[in-house]
């Protein structure tokens, strides 16, 4: 028997994890001592939230972290010869998409061991959905470049991307920068360019809507340090 790797989403903030998850998570957690997490802190925080039986110092928690050596990562997996299920914990929202963890994903198909992603929520995608722009053809660009020049270069590339591909453009930015991008965002795309602003998505304070440029000139939502995702369509 060879051990599978299960892909394990958490929460986007502090809610309850069955309110935004199925129950397959909670089991799963429940079957699992081996973790390949991002924080030890946080990630034990988790498990305690979804599985308040679990004995904590039986948990074996692998870093993976912008710290981490890639020789002792390529060894996280090396359990699964043994019949150990590894799971692999986002930090926020679901491993591998803008989270840490593609290379552990890539390794375990190099090693033939299973993979299983379970079901949990996901900022991009539920912004996307929410936004009412295209689903059917959109790409997630990450973040986008810190210099104000560069950052309204780039905005307009997506802009015209957006309407040669009729394609939604996705991106994201660091949350205390939220305003900073919010003003460019005004000042540098076309009057009749639709921005959906998705953020604390799933949390009480969640806020998601959908305007054109224009009439984001007359809107000011509070964004300072709340996880946002922004889309863009011409």
């Amino acid at each position: 028997m060879i051990g599978n790797l299960y892909l394990i989403p958490t929460t986007l903030g502090e809610t309850e994890p069955l309110e935004v998850m199925p129950l397959s998570v909670k089991k799963v957690i429940e079957q699992i001592d081996y973790f390949i997490v991002e924080n030890e802190k946080s990630a034990r925080r988790f498990i305690k939230k979804i599985a308040p039986k679990k004995q904590q110092p039986k948990l074996i928690l692998k870093l993976l972290d912008k710290y981490a050596i890639e020789t002792e990562t390529q060894t996280y997996l090396d359990v699964c010869k043994e019949g150990i299920h590894v799971g692999l914990l986002s930090e926020a929202g679901v491993p591998a998409i803008a989270d840490p963890g593609a290379n552990i994903v890539k390794l375990a198909h190099q090693k033939n061991i299973k993979v299983v992603p379970l079901v949990g929520p996901s900022s991009i995608l539920m912004a996307m959905m929410s936004s009412g722009m295209n689903g059917q053809n959109f790409a997630f660009n990450g973040y986008l470049p810190i210099d104000k020049g560069e950052r309204k270069k780039a905005l307009k590339n997506l802009e015209k991307l957006s309407l040669d591909k009729n394609q939604s453009q996705i991106f994201i930015e660091t949350p205390y920068r939220n305003e900073k991008m919010f003003l460019d965002l005004k000042s540098t795309l076309s009057s009749n360019t639709s921005l959906c602003i998705a953020a604390d998505i799933t949390l009480p304070t969640e806020y998601i809507k959908t305007y054109t440029i224009k009439d984001w000139k007359h809107q000011k939502p509070d964004l300072h340090k709340k996880p946002a995702i922004f889309i863009i369509q011409k």
